[in-house]
C-alpha cells in the first residue's frame, strides 16, 4: 500500500494507455511521457503493462505501508525520503513508514514514480489511465489516498541507475506534413517551420497551445471532423496552432498541418508554459 499524503499541483495513475476504442469515442490517454514511465517500469522490474504515478511539476509526497521498491524518472527533480537525498532515475527501496518527497524540477513538467507490482486500481477498458478529456480512469490524486500495488513484476532488476538526459526547455520537434496542410496558406507551413513557439498557460493533457506568428488558413469553410492522432497540430480560427497529446480528443474539424513525430511526442510531454520550441520537417 502506498498511501498520498499530498499530490502536488497534478499527479495522476498513467498506464500504456487504452488503445483501440476511438470508434466509441475513447481516446488512449496513458502516460504522456511514454518513455520516462517505460524507464521507470524497467528500473524496478515492473511488466510494461504496470501502472505508475504521473506528477505534473513535482510537489508529491507518499508514505510506504510496507517495503517497497520504487524508481522516479522523466522530469528530474530533487528526491528526499524521510528528509534525506536519495537517487533519481534509479531502482530505491522505501521501508514501512518512510516518506518520499518529490520537490518541483527545474527543467521538464512530468515526472514518474514507478512502483515493483505496479499500481493496482481498477482497470477502465483494460487501462488503470486517467483520461482527463473523458474523465475515464481514477480521478486524480487527492491526499488521503491509499493505492494498492500489484503484482505485475518479473525478473529482479538488476541495473544501479539509468544515466538519462534531462529535457530540454527549448525542443527541435520533427514533423511530417499533416493532411490538411492544403486548407492553409503555403505561407503556414513556412511560419510553423521557421519560426520559435512558446507554450503558452492554457496547456494540460490534452495539448500545448503554441504563441507565434498567426497560421493563415486558405478558406473561411470549416471540414467535416476527421480522425486525430497524438502529435496532430492543429490550426483553430484564431490561427494559433495545438500540439495535441496523450488525452487528445478522438476526432476534430479544424485543418491539421503537421503531425509530430512519435520519437518527439516525449519531449513534447515535458514542456511546461514558457518553454520555447521549433519544428522542423
Amino acid at each position: 500500500m502506498l498511501t498520498v499524503l499530498a499530490p502536488g499541483p497534478f499527479t495522476t495513475v498513467q498506464d500504456e494507455g487504452r488503445p483501440g476504442w476511438a470508434s466509441i469515442g475513447v481516446t488512449r490517454s496513458g502516460a504522456a511521457d511514454r518513455t520516462a514511465a517505460a524507464l521507470a517500469n524497467r528500473l524496478v522490474g515492473n511488466d510494461a503493462a504496470a501502472a505508475v504515478l504521473e506528477a505534473t511539476a513535482g510537489g508529491l509526497r507518499v508514505r510506504a505501508g510496507r517495503t517497497l521498491l520504487v524508481a522516479l524518472t522523466g522530469a528530474p527533480a530533487p528526491v528526499l525520503v524521510d528528509e534525506r537525498p536519495a537517487p533519481f532515475a534509479a531502482p530505491l527501496t522505501l521501508r514501512p513508514g518512510q516518506v518520499l518527497q518529490l520537490g518541483v524540477p527545474p527543467v521538464g513538467l512530468r515526472s514518474y514514480l514507478a512502483v515493483r507490482g505496479g499500481i493496482d486500481v481498477p482497470p477502465v477498458l483494460g487501462s488503470r489511465s486517467t483520461d482527463t478529456l473523458s474523465g475515464l480512469g481514477p480521478a486524480p490524486l487527492r491526499a488521503g489516498d491509499e493505492l494498492p500495488v500489484g503484482t505485475l513484476a518479473g525478473a529482479e532488476p538488476f541495473v544501479d541507475v539509468a544515466p538519462v538526459r534531462a529535457p530540454s526547455s527549448s525542443p527541435v520537434l520533427h514533423v511530417l506534413p499533416g493532411p490538411r496542410r492544403d486548407r492553409l496558406v503555403p505561407a503556414a507551413w513556412v511560419a510553423l517551420t521557421g519560426s520559435t513557439w512558446t507554450v503558452t498557460a492554457d496547456s494540460d493533457r490534452v495539448g500545448l497551445r503554441l504563441a507565434g506568428p498567426r497560421l493563415e488558413r486558405a478558406g473561411t469553410g470549416e471540414l467535416p471532423s476527421e480522425g486525430l492522432v497524438p502529435g496532430a497540430i492543429q490550426v483553430p480560427p484564431d490561427g494559433a496552432p495545438v500540439l495535441f497529446l496523450a488525452d487528445h480528443p478522438v476526432t476534430g474539424g479544424y485543418p491539421v498541418l503537421a503531425v509530430v513525430t512519435t520519437a518527439d511526442l516525449p519531449a513534447a510531454a515535458q514542456l511546461r508554459p514558457g518553454d520555447r520550441l521549433r519544428v522542423r520537417a
